[in-house]
């Protein structure tokens, strides 16, 4: 498995305001998307996330988002260390990605940004 970069996860409750912000701190564009009622903004590292308490609530325990080459090589590893997949693969603007749960119960999201079919 081949870490490629990592994302700081930011929950905000306006997420326009944040993306000024976060745009002129990295000097890059936000890329916009949403999903189950969360609005995400992706600025540099920095992913932005915005929306109902209990979907934010259950993003909290995600400590961060990871890219990697290929999400299947890494949820084989995982799954192989004694981790588990709680979800995906699944098809997402950046790639694919999965949530998976490592051994000493932390939480993180890892992400292909393959092209999608």
């Amino acid at each position: 498995m081949e870490i490629l970069g990592t994302t700081l996860r930011i929950y905000v409750d306006d997420l326009d305001r944040a993306v000024v912000f976060y745009e002129r701190l990295t000097g890059a564009r936000a890329m916009r998307s949403e999903r189950g009622g969360v609005s995400v903004a992706a600025v540099g590292c920095f992913l932005l996330m915005s929306g109902p308490p209990a979907e934010i609530d259950v993003l909290r325990r995600v400590s961060a988002t990871i890219a990697v080459k290929d999400v299947a090589d890494t949820a084989a590893t995982v799954q192989q260390g004694g981790g588990q997949v709680l979800v995906g693969p699944v098809n997402s603007p950046a790639g694919r990605n999965i949530i998976a749960l490592h051994p000493d119960g932390a939480v993180f999201e890892y992400v292909d940004r393959q092209p999608q079919p």
